[in-house]
């Protein structure tokens, strides 16, 4: 995961990460691929203006692992996992 760090928009996002996989705003699965939720939490200031902080994580038998992490506008097409109504 150091990798994602390195990019200059993740710069003080370190703890932003955690926070996010531990209380996310809302949980979408992946349009994509029924293995990956991507796990989501609001920013107003960011060093790219006003975004939602992306971790996309892999479910795989008996483990989890971050694909990647991304800021982005809007959540990802995809069903909601998480909260429901």
């Amino acid at each position: 995961m150091a990798h994602i760090l390195e990019h200059s928009e993740m710069q003080g996002m370190e703890d932003e990460l955690e926070r996010v996989l531990r209380q996310p705003v809302v949980v979408r699965g992946s349009h994509s691929d029924k293995t990956v939720w991507l796990f989501y939490g609001f920013y107003a200031q960011t060093t790219v203006g006003s975004k939602r902080l992306c971790v996309l994580v892999k479910f795989v038998e008996d483990d989890a692992f971050v694909v990647t992490v991304c800021l982005t506008d809007k959540p990802k097409v995809g069903e909601d996992l998480w909260p429901t109504d």
